[in-house]
């Protein structure tokens, strides 16, 4: 299973080196020399790994240069995932557990199913399916303080204008 860890910026110098934002709580881990991700279809062996002015640059074997590194901006990165294994810290969550699960208001009121974590540039957020309307609830522990996968839900905070926009904007016309 493919989990999305990383997305590639600028490239870094001449010597095909890459910025990479970080999509995973596991950097040390996922970008690890001799570890692999994929991009477009194609693997790529982790050469180095190093922070530079708090960003982190990466090196990939047989990309040489910086017209090399150049043409792989803007790729998002995966790893490949075993479905059963687990984030070291326990306040990590796969996508894969976040899928599925239902979601509910911190007095017990159903509000949907997770159908997706969108991986954004200020944060993750999940996207909530209640019926036929779609909720984007930024993936923060403010916004989603608890998570429950063994018993299949998560609590989302009932924000006025969160769990139901159209609700929010009718109070601000009264």
């Amino acid at each position: 299973m493919q989990r999305v860890v990383g997305r590639i910026g600028r490239a870094h110098g001449i010597r095909g080196e890459l910025n990479v934002e970080i999509r995973t709580d596991e950097p040390e881990r996922r970008f690890a020399p001799g570890s692999s991700v994929v991009a477009d279809g194609k693997t790529l062996t982790v050469k180095s790994a190093r922070t530079h002015s708090g960003r982190l640059v990466v090196a990939f074997v047989g990309v040489a240069g910086r017209t090399a590194a150049e043409a792989l901006h803007g790729t998002t990165l995966y790893a490949e995932v075993d479905p059963a294994a687990l984030p070291t810290d326990p306040e990590e969550f796969y996508d894969h557990q976040l899928v599925g699960l239902a979601v509910r208001t911190s007095t017990g009121d159903e509000v949907g199913t997770v159908e997706a974590v969108l991986h954004l540039p200020a944060q993750d957020t999940l996207t909530v399916r209640n019926g036929d309307d779609e909720i984007l609830v930024p993936f923060v522990l403010d916004l989603v303080p608890e998570v429950h996968v063994a018993d299949g839900y998560l609590v989302v905070a009932d924000i006025p204008g969160l769990l139901n926009p159209d609700k929010a904007e009718r109070a601000g016309q009264q």
